[in-house]
């Protein structure tokens, strides 16, 4: 599997306070990465330096053999897909519409700019494997926060990104909101072997089945990482969080729950 990410011995600083400490990680090409971590722990600047949009102070980061600091982060940036739940739309487009936006990297449609129908049949494919068929007319604002982030991911992966970062994808949505996001992503996972992904999250239960790797993070340092189900134990987590915790999995998912004293 080649490489996608590499970061090596990353330190960034802001205002005199280190927000990442000795950061080293590498992420291959049909790895899917969970970032968990506490509050303030690290895991958004973490991300914004995968995807190209925070420089380290000390150490090197290597985005698709591409070394921040010697690229056009720009250009990098069109090769990453980025999906934040926070994301300005406003417009009211429709949903295959949104889907296409990723193409020009805008919130509105381009005056001048046509999709070819090549385009057009991907934008349709991306918008069944999300789940989104039966919405695929449907106007933004008419959308639930679940709609709307699985039509951010299908957006993101509009121009055949090798890497999709997920900044708590989940963040708002209620139970069927979670569990429809959480399986398309193990769909997409099926429908692009190659892909990579890296999802921030507070909590194991939004994690898809089809996570294999994980990263903890404590007061910008990594306390573990490597393949899923060595990490994500109780003893481990329990570190990463301050808390005595008991993780149990079940068809693939995660959830835990604080361990009783005897």
């Amino acid at each position: 599997m080649s490489e996608v990410l590499r970061a090596e011995d990353v330190h960034v600083v802001r205002d005199g306070r280190p927000l990442l400490q000795e950061v080293s990680l590498t992420v291959r090409s049909g790895e899917h990465w969970a970032l968990l971590g506490a509050n303030g722990a690290g895991k958004s600047t973490l991300l914004g330096l995968l995807g190209a949009r925070v420089h380290p102070t000390r150490g090197t980061v290597d985005v698709l053999g591409r070394r921040l600091g010697r690229v056009d982060l720009r250009e990098l940036r069109s090769y990453v897909g980025h999906v934040d739940p926070r994301h300005p739309l406003t417009q009211p487009l429709r949903v295959r519409d949104v889907v296409l936006t990723g193409l020009t990297n805008s919130v509105v449609p381009l005056p001048r700019w046509r999709p070819t129908p090549v385009q057009e049949e991907r934008a349709e494919r991306l918008v069944e494997t999300l789940g989104l068929a039966e919405h695929r007319d449907a106007r933004w604002p008419t959308l639930s926060h679940g709609q709307r982030g699985r039509a951010l991911i299908a957006r993101a992966l509009m121009p055949e990104p090798r890497l999709l970062l997920l900044d708590e994808p989940a963040t708002g949505l209620d139970l069927p909101g979670r569990e429809q996001l959480i399986d398309a992503l193990d769909e997409l996972r099926l429908a692009h072997p190659e892909l990579a992904t890296v999802l921030v999250t507070h909590h194991l239960e939004e994690l898809p089945a089809g996570t294999t790797h994980a990263v903890l993070l404590r007061e910008g340092r990594v306390l573990a990482q490597g393949r899923a189900a060595d990490v994500l134990t109780g003893d481990q987590v329990g570190k990463c969080f301050d808390l005595p915790l008991a993780l149990s999995r079940h068809d693939g998912r995660w959830s835990v729950r604080i361990r009783r004293r005897a």
